[in-house]
């Protein structure tokens, strides 16, 4: 009985065993793919340690340092040096002494409206009323104005009844001293340039547009210069495009200092700041070009005011030149009236008398503002610019 069982139980855990296994073998996955074969890798060989023995050295050519190319970097920068900008040589003006004379030629156009016109009216066999109306017709074309033509025919007439004979010598005689009465030769025509505190003489130019005033002013320069005096311009005319740039060069020819703003800047302050400097640099004189303003504007004839009040904070103003452009005749009598109300002028300088103006600006000016005509302009030269002198003027007016 006891091997009955014991068979029983061997069978049961045989069965049970092979039971197990078939379970297993169905579970089972299969493996993955075994991965691919590495490349093979030639190991670099081993540095030799402390100890080994290594191997014997081969003989190679060497280079010396100054042989050997070093590595390229990045270029070399080259420092430009700016160009050397060459100042223009300063130019000696002509003297002023004489120049109306020299120039005299220049006003060979006046002579025709004016000094030979009256010469061949009073050279008449006979002086009738007629002949003194075209001697009254001649001397108001020539912009003499109607007073002053009034009182010079007067003097005339009465003078040729008491002469009696009327040679050529004698008539151009009578003719020459009433002109220069007329023109006024007892006037003060000098530009001022010493200030009664010892600093600069400053000297403001005005004008309408298109008159000159710019040109003018450098051209000033130059007669200042020539007489020995030091200049500093003020580029006070800030609104026009390159007038800084144009009166700068006009200084620069004759080694005068300029001193500019930012353009459309503050016309005051430039003029202001070119006094100071003038002062600082114990300049004789200061010449202030401000900007060309229509006198119909009322505006800028104010700013103008304000230009003459900024500089005089300074500096008290010694000449207030008004610059008129001698062609516009009458028409130049009412831009003076205006610019005479706003601030004090002291002079007049008359420009392009070398054109198709008439010599009788000069005396209806003078009339007109009570102030002497002091420099006139005959020409584009630089130095066409002559102070006004009334007998070289009046002769110039005669022709010989």
């Amino acid at each position: 009985m006891d091997i009955v069982i014991l068979a029983v139980v061997i069978a049961v855990v045989v069965l049970g065993a092979l039971s197990g296994l078939i379970v297993g073998s169905r579970r089972k996955k299969p493996l993955p793919p075994p991965p691919p074969a590495a490349p093979d890798i030639t190991a670099p060989p081993a540095e030799p340690h402390v100890g080994d023995e290594a191997e014997t050295p081969r003989e190679e050519p060497r280079r010396t340092i100054e042989e050997v190319d070093l590595p390229g970097g990045p270029a070399p920068v080259t420092v430009e040096e700016p160009p050397i900008v060459e100042a223009p040589p300063i130019e000696i003006p002509e003297p002023t002494a004489g120049r109306l004379i020299r120039l005299r030629a220049r006003l060979s156009r006046s002579q025709n409206a004016l000094g030979k016109g009256l010469l061949t009216l009073l050279s008449r066999e006979h002086l009738d009323e007629d002949t003194w109306e075209e001697i009254e017709d001649t001397l108001l074309t020539a912009d003499v104005g109607v007073q002053p033509t009034q009182e010079l025919v007067e003097r005339l007439r009465e003078r040729v009844k008491v002469l009696g004979t009327r040679t050529p010598e004698e008539l151009r005689g009578l003719l020459r001293q009433e002109l220069i009465t007329l023109v006024g030769p007892e006037m003060d025509r000098t530009v001022h340039t010493e200030n009664a505190v010892g600093g600069p003489g400053v000297v403001m130019v005005v004008g309408v547009n298109g008159t000159g005033k710019t040109t003018t002013t450098g051209k000033l320069a130059r007669v200042l210069v020539a007489d020995g005096n030091t200049v500093v311009l003020g580029a006070a005319d800030t609104f026009r495009a390159a007038a800084a740039d144009q009166l700068q060069t006009w200084g620069e020819r004759v080694g005068a200092h300029t001193v500019r703003g930012p353009e459309g800047g503050d016309p005051a302050s430039v003029a202001f700041d070119a006094v100071k400097e003038g002062k600082e640099m114990a300049a004789d004189a200061v010449l202030i070009d401000t900007a060309g303003r229509l006198h119909t504007k009322t505006g800028l004839m104010d700013e103008l005011g304000k230009v003459k009040r900024v500089v005089e904070k300074q500096a008290p103003l010694d000449e207030v030149l008004l610059v008129l452009d001698a062609t516009t005749g009458q028409n130049g009598l009412v831009q003076a009236r205006v610019f005479a109300e706003v601030v004090d002028i002291t002079g007049i300088v008359l420009t392009k008398l070398d054109g198709t103006a008439k010599g009788g600006i000069v005396i209806a000016v003078q009339r007109e503002l009570g102030v002497p005509v002091k420099l006139i302009g005959l020409g584009e030269g630089a130095d066409d610019l002559a102070p006004f002198e009334s007998e070289a003027f009046v002769d110039a007016l005669l022709g010989d």
